[in-house]
Formats: C-alpha cells, structure tokens, sequence
C-alpha cells in the first residue's frame, strides 16, 4: 500500500507557505510491522516477553508525536476576541518536545512567543498560541523550520503588526551520539512584521523573553 493511500484531499499551508495536498493518515498496522522489522534489523528477537508488545506502543507514541501531520496546527487560531489592545502579548517558557528529522530522536526545550495586534485589536486565547507551538513540534522537524511555521501561521491567521517566535531546546542527536555534547542549548529566532523593521520594539520583546 503507497503512502497516497493513507491521504485525504484536504489543503493545508505550512510556514513555508507550500501547500501541502493529501494530508497523511496514521496507519497503525504498518507502524507495527515496521517497528517489528526495525527491532530485528538491530540484532534482536521480537518475540521474547519483554518486546511482544513494543511494536504497538511504539507505534501509539509515533502517532501521537506526530499528531501535528495529521491537521492544520494554524486552525487553532480561528478563535479572536475584541479587546481592542495594541500593546506585546507574550506567553513565555512554552514547553516544547519535538522530533530532529534527521534522526528521529527527541529534540526539546521551550518556545517564546509574542505578537503585537493589528489594527482591529483582536486577540486570541493564550492556550491556543501554547497548542500552535505543541502541533508544529509534533511532526518531523528541524528547529529552524519550527521556529519560521509558528510565526507565520500567526501573520495569517492573525494578522498582527508583528510576531516574535524564539526557540530555546537541546537535540539528543548532539547530546547522545555523533559529537555527544550533553547540555549544549541550540537558539532559533523568527521576526516578522514590526519586529523585523522596528530595533525598538524588537528589543523590548527580547529582553522581555531574557528576565527570568
């Protein structure tokens, strides 16, 4: 069975703005079975008691750390609110666990995310900009990439003056293989909007996010 089986027919932009036709389905059996390959290929035996049941929890937690392939994290930006304020509103110290690509091991630190309005003064919820940041990092991801979709899924939908993403995390692809630095932290910044053409206002989000 072909990957194009396992998609709809829905669209979604990413912050890349491509668009991204068939969105995938998560297909458990071969999840399973390909776990079950994977655990041979590695020298050992899934079958003995301690590894019966790997292929399938393995295969639920690959579902769920991928959750973010299988909607439109942007979507959570639908709800606004009126309050007409035109001041930074920022949520800092998000919890962030995400996948390197490159590896498929755990990558995980904390995002920074902030906006300025635009001129209708319309807000959203808090939690959803802390679920934006949660449904990106659920995919295979590099750092980079995260940081620039969180901020322009927030230019879209939003369309504020300005949107600050940071992005804080230490890859376990560095921590324990290859050059294995434990400890290392590696920063990722997106500037949009105000933020980009404006040192000021850039710097006022900045040392905001630095204060412990």
């Amino acid at each position: 069975m072909t990957i194009s089986e396992h998609r709809d027919t829905r669209l979604e932009s990413d912050g890349a703005d491509r668009a991204v036709v068939n969105r995938p389905h998560f297909d458990q059996a071969r999840a399973e079975a390909a776990v079950r390959e994977l655990l041979i290929a590695v020298g050992e035996d899934p079958e003995r008691e301690g590894l019966q049941r790997t292929p399938t929890r393995v295969a639920n937690a690959y579902r769920e750390m991928f959750a973010g392939l299988y909607t439109d994290p942007s979507a959570v930006l639908a709800t606004t609110f009126d309050e007409d304020h035109d001041e930074l509103v920022l949520v800092k110290d998000i919890p962030m666990y995400s996948t390197c690509e490159h590896h498929l091991v755990s990558f995980h630190g904390v995002a920074h995310v902030g906006y300025i309005p635009g001129e209708s003064g319309q807000v959203t919820g808090l939690s959803k900009l802390a679920r934006l940041v949660d449904l990106f990092a659920k995919r295979p991801q590099v750092q980079e990439r995260l940081t620039s979709q969180i901020a322009d899924a927030m230019m879209r939908r939003l369309e504020p003056r300005g949107v600050i993403v940071v992005i804080e995390a230490e890859h376990l692809c560095m921590a324990m293989r290859g050059i294995r630095k434990p400890g290392a932290t590696t920063t990722t910044s997106a500037v949009r909007g105000i933020f980009k053409t404006s040192a000021v206002s850039r710097g006022e989000a900045l040392d905001l996010i630095s204060r412990p």
